[in-house]
């Protein structure tokens, strides 16, 4: 079964607190795989990779993040299967 882990600072990395949640597909209600939960550490590099992303987030013009927002988007409807 598929286990989803976390993506902090632009790397996937996997939960270390050995606690999954249940995953699963709303059209079949079947348990499609788990989530990993995040411990204390994990929630602290993930604020911490936040913080350190948001000086360069907040100076970029409206339109260029509504554009990367958008490109998102699409990349999720490409990818809904």
């Amino acid at each position: 079964m598929n286990t989803i882990g976390h993506f902090v600072g632009g790397a996937q990395i996997p939960g270390r607190s050995d606690r999954t949640a249940p995953v699963f597909n709303p059209a079949t209600g079947e348990q499609s795989g788990s989530v990993a939960l995040a411990g204390p550490d994990e929630v602290g590099a993930a604020v911490a990779a936040a913080r350190a992303a948001f000086p360069a987030w907040a100076a970029t013009p409206p339109l260029r993040r509504a554009r990367i927002l958008n490109k998102f988007l699409r990349i999720l409807e490409d990818r809904i299967d």
